[in-house]
């Protein structure tokens, strides 16, 4: 290697496989499988950091080309467990009407938990007020709040209630709003804000451009024991998650608490009896460690759903998974990692309007919208058909 053409750092340390190669193709191929035409010109980039690598002497070819492997095999990973959005565009769109275009926030109450997502909610105040100058904000977080009862006040006096913050806040804004039978405007400002992301008020401009045109449509409900939920309620291992989850995501963020509350929950193995009974009164007896109930049918199929392709379907989808042993839990991150846990014997998906379980082991705790809820020994769960009236864009950005 020429010495002019070296870099003026040479590294100490094992050379193979090349980190640069490997971290600019995870990035490349991830960001290909969402949007394909990328393909070709990230890929080229991704192999042209690989080639720089080469050119200075910082890496041998063999490094270089472990290091695009590398990357390319854990982007396609990746995918699998969570795996790229694609809405069925013969259900993608909302009946959604016109309503009252409403330029500067008149007869708006926003209600917002500036600490949700981590700081995110609080971060979009000022592009919310400039878009809605009449608006009126309510900021929750003051010790001993009662934020259900601010909610639920709130929306007593206004004609559309927003809500920025993250699931939790969410559902109790559009409990509040159905009970009052006005709109619920939702901001993304929650750490993954699958309801606005569902409803396509993601990103904040589509929220924004959205309330000014006023635009609205109906959207179903979930309901557990009298309680509304608006994305997923469980019972199971996911509780134990949500309360580690918890524990951990004030010092070290939520995202990486729910890694440690996975692998923690993971590794528990708990097993719960429920017997199961749908609408046209079949019954099914199962062991399980995860139970899942989602508010509309989840896509893809398997135990990490990802996004909803019609919000008003009027079905609660319902999915078990077994995992009591050491064994199956092996076998079912095998079948997370390779896309195949859909297949696997011990997982059950159902979809109907109405369930009633009973686990006779109990009472559990449930967990609704990722917020902990009461113990229970039995578990009423139906949904109510466009139930919600929400604000949404006339036409659903395509996934």
């Amino acid at each position: 290697m020429p010495a002019q053409r070296l870099a003026h750092r040479i590294p100490q340390s094992t050379s193979f496989p090349s980190g640069h190669s490997a971290s600019a193709m995870a990035f490349a191929a991830g960001a290909a499988a969402e949007w394909p035409a990328l393909s070709v010109p990230l890929r080229m980039l991704a192999g042209l950091v690989g080639f720089s690598r080469v050119a200075t002497g910082a890496h041998y070819p063999s490094d270089v080309l472990a290091g695009l492997a590398l990357g390319e095999t854990i982007a396609w990973l990746t995918t699998k467990v969570v795996p790229v959005e694609r809405i069925d565009p013969m259900q993608d769109d909302l009946a959604v009407h016109a309503g009252k275009a409403n330029p500067d926030g008149e007869g708006i109450a926003l209600v917002i938990n500036p600490k949700s997502g981590s700081g995110r909610a609080g971060k979009i105040l000022p592009e919310v007020r400039r878009a809605f100058p009449r608006m009126r904000i309510v900021e929750l977080g003051n010790d001993g709040e009662d934020y259900g009862q601010v909610t639920r006040d709130t929306a007593a006096s206004c004609e559309v209630l927003a809500v920025a913050g993250g699931d939790g806040t969410v559902q109790q804004a559009a409990a509040a709003a159905m009970h009052n039978g006005i709109p619920l405007a939702v901001f993304p400002a929650g750490t993954f804000n699958h309801f606005a992301k569902d409803l396509g008020m993601f990103p904040l401009s589509a929220a924004i451009d959205a309330i000014h045109a006023g635009t609205y449509a109906k959207v179903d409900l979930g309901e557990v024991n009298g309680t509304i939920f608006v994305n997923t309620a469980s019972i199971g291992a996911y509780t134990d998650f949500v309360a580690i989850r918890e524990k951990y995501e004030h010092r070290i963020g939520k995202p990486l608490a729910a890694v440690v509350a996975a692998a923690r929950t993971l590794g528990r193995g708990k097993a719960v009896r429920v017997r199961v009974e749908d609408l046209d009164g079949d019954t099914v007896d199962a062991k399980f460690s995860l139970l899942f109930i989602g508010n509309g049918r989840y896509e893809p199929r398997g135990f990490a759903p990802v996004h909803r392709a019609a919000l008003d379907d009027s079905r609660l989808d319902l999915r078990v998974l077994g995992v009591t042993r050491l064994a199956s839990r092996a076998r079912v991150v095998l079948d997370l990692f390779t896309g195949r846990v859909a297949r696997n014997k011990r997982y059950q998906q159902f979809s109907d309007a109405e369930y009633h379980l009973e686990p006779p082991d109990g009472p559990y705790r449930i967990a609704r919208d990722g917020e902990l809820g009461e113990q229970i020994d039995r578990l009423d769960a139906r949904v109510l058909p466009r139930a919600l009236t929400v604000i949404a864009p006339a036409r659903r950005k395509k996934r």
